[in-house]
């Protein structure tokens, strides 16, 4: 890109997607409007994160204009039943109680825009540059007893999880196998991230925070 370099913007409160930035080697920095994530079970596993990720990165760019924003949203699905955030710990038990001994689904979709002015005559418009991804990996997990879940539990929040669950950490507790990419169940697979900021000028090491 020519000119001035655009900040990279993350529309995201979630540390794991900060942390895998970071270790990427990105400099960003976080702006997440309050944006509420539908959940509509009319809507696929993809095509649900994708609204999701979609209208939490324009409401971001609407606010910050002329910066590359970067959002994402990640759920589980098993059996077409897609589970999202636990509302309480109740609910984070029956996650992980489907979850036991299975095999799922994990999706994360991406979406990444920049919104520049374009002169047109007299007028000036604004114009938007996007794209976006996605990527399912599968994820089996162990056979949990009670007790290992109650264990589990007590040593993360389970709140701010789809499914209830992180898969690093001590996930390694819970979790038998990964297939596919590991930083997707993390919450950004960054196997596709990083190509796709390049096309922006957004690159790691680059001076953007």
């Amino acid at each position: 890109m020519q000119g001035v370099r655009s900040k990279l913007l993350l529309a995201s409160n979630s540390p794991r997607r900060r942390e895998l930035l970071l270790e990427a080697g990105f400099g960003f920095e976080v702006f997440a409007p309050d944006v509420e994530e539908r959940f509509d079970v009319d809507l696929t596993l993809r095509e649900l994160t994708a609204l999701n990720a979609i209208r939490k990165a324009m409401a971001a760019a609407q606010l910050r204009p002329k910066n590359v924003v970067l959002a994402a949203d990640t759920l589980v699905a098993i059996d077409d039943r897609i589970l999202g955030k636990p509302r309480d710990k109740s609910a984070a038990v029956s996650m992980l109680r489907q979850l036991s001994g299975r095999a799922h689904e994990v999706c994360t979709s991406v979406f990444i825009c920049h919104l520049t002015r374009a002169r047109h005559g007299e007028s000036v418009r604004w114009r938007t540059r996007s794209t976006s991804f996605h990527e399912i990996s599968r994820v089996r997990f162990r056979r949990l007893s009670r007790d290992q879940i109650d264990n589990y539990l007590a040593r993360v929040n389970p709140l701010d999880k789809a499914g209830a669950y992180a898969a690093q950490g001590f996930g390694r507790a819970i979790i038998e196998k990964i297939d596919g990419s590991h930083t997707n169940v993390v919450g950004l697979p960054m196997e596709k991230t990083i190509p796709a900021l390049a096309e922006f000028g957004i690159e790691p090491g680059s001076d953007n925070d």
